[in-house]
């Protein structure tokens, strides 16, 4: 059975903002809290970590399922209705394995000569698929998926379905959704 924190314990966890109906497991680790936005009607599922670097913002009707990592100095952002299965790694930073700099976070940044970074950002309709990495510095366009097991490693654009190492658009994802989001709008009397 999930643990999941009362809204008061949430408001008691520091973090910039947190919105209605949140669920977030007891098992959730968070770093940097005061950097860390939260919509409404999100859920984050068990051994989850969120490191807030320059911020990370959660849209609303955001799942996160369990053992995801979202790492990092940059900022990453979930639009509305965005989702991560099991065991997804973000990443804003990464060091450079050529050996042409030193790397970990034990040594000081001005050593760290030839590492990249930049913020992930997870446009709307946005869905990721289990044990997939997303590399720093990549913007996935509205209502791509990604599929299991893919390393994101540059930009995607809108409406495709990618896989692969490194990840492909494979086919257009359908639209259906969108409808369905109208009606799931007019239902919840979402503003």
């Amino acid at each position: 059975m999930i643990s999941y924190y009362t809204q008061e314990e949430l408001l008691q966890l520091g973090l910039a903002k947190v919105g209605t109906n949140v669920k977030i497991s007891r098992k959730t680790s968070f770093y940097n809290p005061e950097k860390i936005i939260i919509g409404d009607q999100v859920r984050i599922d068990d051994f989850c970590v969120l490191s807030g670097g320059k911020g990370i913002t959660l849209g609303n009707y955001i799942h996160i399922a369990c053992f995801c990592a979202l790492y990092g100095n940059e900022s990453i952002v979930m639009e509305d209705f965005s989702g991560l299965s099991s065991r997804i790694v973000i990443y804003t930073y990464s060091d450079d394995y050529s050996g042409r700099s030193l790397t970990n976070p034990t040594v000081p940044d001005e050593f760290h000569l030839y590492s990249t970074k930049g913020a992930v950002i997870l446009k709307k309709h946005v869905i990721v698929g289990t044990n997939s990495t997303i590399l720093p510095n990549v913007t996935v366009g509205i209502g791509s998926a990604i599929g299991a097991h893919s390393l994101v490693t540059k930009n995607l654009a809108e409406w495709g379905i990618y896989s692969g190492v490194p990840a492909k658009k494979i086919k257009d994802r359908k639209k259906d959704l969108l409808e369905i989001e109208k009606r799931f709008i007019a239902k919840v009397d979402i503003p």
